[in-house]
């Protein structure tokens, strides 16, 4: 019998890696770095994104499953901490709706240049909380062209606005965040500074999507590792870019959620366009940007929403995770989804009104959801280490080098995810930082709790 041609080949996995990863949101906190962003994309990408996109690709190759990451620390580790990274994979989704959430009424109140009600505000982010939801309990083939359009939304304003600043640049010599020195490039090493180290993780963090190609590879062994590092400087050049603009347009001081279409507003103005035609081109813009971020979830949903029911079915999430509708589609966890992010949205709202330090919920959210997204990573390495040590698996992708190589290839981004949550809870020790980052703090209190009391009620295999 003929073996069928596998089709899928280095473009289409480079192609596939960016598309899946790239998340427009995450192009404001990326801004919010300034000019040392040069620095820690470079390093990062040395230091952090090639190991684990490498050791991503062995324990995908060699352990290929649903549950992925949960698989490989429930191998390694036991089914508790297998517990621990489902619920912070899990928690980490529906904060991060509730971010965008926050960030759609951000980009309505902006363009249209209104300031919402409290109602105003009810509407709008419920109405997104409840039309992503809704789309997660459908078939990702059924709702496939509005990822496909989203993606395409998505590369044509983050290069535009790229290009455009660069072009403002060029012709004024003007940038609301000059470079005067090469000191302007690198970072402050204090924990304020240290504390985006995180910011370019998180915009890493999905890389081990290319491990499920493999079996589709004429050669995976090498086109798997030359996807990782051309997708790793094409995700860095997508998010380099538009952030570029960002700050050549408005000081960091400013930067919020809707600082994208207010960017486009700023530099379009700065080359005498007329104003009406500057409104309609930042509506348009909001409006494309707003619907990436209905694409960005609606793409992922189905993924995480699945490893959510393959835990459940493990007994590492509530059972009630496990439930699907008639299409097989994890509709209840999708559902649980828009819960969570509604009750967060409502509380955000109300502490807005009651405090001023509050106000900015698109970044408290996206901060707790960044943290606990990480959190998730961390035990992948050891994992790693683990099985490399005690499982004899033939590899169909193996990471080159010797014992003492790989345990440092393991153990620098285990570091840098450690040194990520921590500088991103405490970016500085005094009492007014901390007062100020408390509902972060709190948030994460709170979510090791629950995932404590979960792994304590999992059962292992000797018990």
């Amino acid at each position: 019998m003929e073996t069928k041609k596998k089709k899928f080949k280095l473009f289409d996995a480079i192609l596939a890696t960016v598309c899946i990863t790239l998340v427009a949101e995450s192009v404001m906190p990326t801004a919010a770095i300034g000019n040392s962003q040069y620095f820690w994309w470079i390093f990062l990408i040395i230091a952090f994104c090639i190991p684990y996109g490498m050791i991503s690709a062995e324990l995908g190759t060699t352990y290929q499953s649903e549950g992925g990451m949960y698989d490989w620390v429930k191998k390694a580790f036991g089914p508790k901490w297998a517990s621990r990274v489902a619920w912070n994979y899990w928690i980490n989704f529906p904060l991060w709706i509730a971010s965008l959430a926050v960030a759609v009424t951000d980009v309505v109140a902006g363009i249209f240049g209104i300031e919402l009600s409290l109602i105003g505000l009810l509407i709008l982010q419920l109405g997104y909380i409840w039309l992503v939801t809704f789309l997660g309990t459908q078939r990702i083939g059924e709702s496939k062209w509005i990822v496909n359009i989203g993606t395409f939304f998505k590369i044509a304003f983050m290069l535009g606005l790229g290009a455009l600043g660069i072009y403002v640049f060029l012709k004024t010599g003007e940038s609301a965040n000059p470079v005067t020195g090469i000191a302007d490039l690198l970072p402050s090493l204090d924990l304020s500074g240290l504390s985006f180290l995180s910011v370019i993780i998180f915009n890493f963090l999905g890389f081990e999507v290319v491990a499920t190609f493999a079996d589709d590879m004429e050669n995976p062994k090498k086109e798997i590792p030359k996807a990782l590092i051309i997708g790793g400087l094409l995700m860095a050049l997508f998010y380099i870019l538009p952030a570029t603009g960002i700050n050549i347009a408005m000081s960091l001081e400013d930067a919020e959620a809707s600082g994208i279409t207010e960017s486009f507003m700023i530099l379009l103005t700065k080359l005498g366009v007329n104003s009406q035609i500057v409104n309609g081109i930042v509506i348009v813009v909001g409006l494309m940007f707003i619907y990436t971020m209905i694409a960005n979830i609606t793409s992922w949903s189905f993924g995480v929403n699945s490893v959510a029911k393959y835990s459940a079915d493990d007994g590492g999430l509530p059972k009630i995770f496990a439930k699907t509708n008639k299409e097989g589609v994890p509709a209840t966890a999708s559902i649980i989804n828009g819960v969570v992010a509604s009750v967060i949205c409502i509380i955000g709202i109300i502490l807005s009104y009651v405090s001023e330090s509050a106000s900015n919920l698109f970044w408290t959210f996206f901060s707790l959801s960044l943290v606990t997204l990480l959190i998730s990573y961390i035990p992948l390495f050891l994992a790693f280490l683990k099985l490399r040590k005690t499982d004899k698996t033939e590899r169909v992708y193996k990471v080159g080098g010797s014992d003492t190589f790989i345990k440092v290839f393991a153990i620098v981004p285990f570091i840098l995810l450690v040194l990520g949550v921590i500088f991103t809870l405490f970016g500085d020790f005094t009492m007014e930082y901390i007062s100020a980052n408390a509902p972060l703090i709190v948030g994460v209190v709170v979510s090791f709790i629950i995932e404590e009391v979960l792994a304590a009620r999992v059962k292992t295999s000797k018990e």
